[in-house]
């Protein structure tokens, strides 16, 4: 199956819209590939407006995200990976999404964003039968 992040980061991006909300998104910028302005970044993430009214150009696809923003005045290109981004929501009520249980997403829970998908470890097989406890 192919991840499902892109589709939904679009059909809610399209839902704050309809609810007459800006859509925002939360992005790992410490992920490999990741183009966003690094001054505006707090503790390896930064918040990207991307309402039509703020951005020009927007293009989610199911491998990035990209669009021309202004920060401070100057015209910037922005590309983020779609496993970069974390969450999309909207700004005046919070409501949406927080991305992060699809291989090769970043984990919100995890202190520290890696940039290299973790090795997977096989994992060893519990020996004798499975058993059920009663718990009251």
């Amino acid at each position: 199956m192919t991840p499902s992040r892109p589709y939904l980061m679009r059909a809610l991006f399209e839902w704050v819209l309809d609810n007459e909300s800006t859509p925002y998104v939360l992005v790992d910028a410490n992920i490999l590939g990741v183009q966003v302005p690094q001054e505006y970044v707090n503790d390896g993430q930064i918040v990207l407006n991307i309402s039509p009214s703020a951005v020009q150009g927007l293009m989610i696809n199911n491998e990035a995200m990209s669009f021309n923003a202004r920060f401070a005045g100057v015209t910037q290109n922005i590309y983020v990976p779609i496993v970069a981004v974390l969450a999309i929501y909207a700004k005046e009520t919070g409501e949406g999404m927080v991305f992060g249980n699809e291989a090769g997403a970043p984990d919100p829970n995890d202190p520290q964003p890696t940039t290299k998908p973790k090795s997977e470890k096989p994992q060893d097989k519990p020996s004798g039968r499975p058993s059920l406890t009663v718990v009251k």
